[in-house]
């Protein structure tokens, strides 16, 4: 009698397996055929590098219908950034050099597919010494001083 403690309990019980195990076909299957339960779910965009959500307003955009479509650059503006550069004797690669973009960046604003961002354009404006932005566009930029 002096063998049967009655604070401590002895569990005797397999390990279960592992999740690596527990995913391989034949584990399936042994578990199929043993009657235990098994559940399957399908993983959101499983093996795709998607990082954000593509909402319907997103997809509308990207098919560019004709109630929705992103604004382009004005050829206008293209037309007097180049003349700018080569005014100030630059190739694209210099210009974007000087305002820490691509080249291929200011390239889709010269020929007017870069949807235009107003950082951008502000730095474009102070390195080639004209307007981009406004009603003024192709006018030499003034050098206001700033007020205290």
């Amino acid at each position: 009698m002096a063998e049967s403690d009655w604070d401590t309990v002895t569990v005797l019980r397999k390990k279960g397996p592992t999740t690596t195990q527990s995913k391989s076909r034949q584990a399936i299957t042994t578990a199929q055929r043993r009657g235990e339960d098994i559940e399957t779910t399908k993983k959101w965009s499983a093996g795709q590098n998607k990082q954000h959500l593509v909402t319907k307003n997103t997809a509308k955009l990207d098919r560019e219908t004709e109630e929705l479509h992103h604004d382009r650059v004005p050829l206008e503006v293209g037309k007097v950034i180049q003349q700018g550069r080569q005014a100030a004797s630059l190739t694209q690669k210099d210009l974007a050099t000087k305002i820490n973009e691509k080249p291929q960046v200011i390239a889709d604003y010269e020929c007017g597919k870069a949807i235009p961002n107003n950082q951008v354009l502000g730095k474009l404006e102070r390195v080639i010494g004209l307007k981009l932005r406004g009603k003024d566009i192709g006018k030499p930029l003034e050098a206001n001083p700033k007020k205290k």
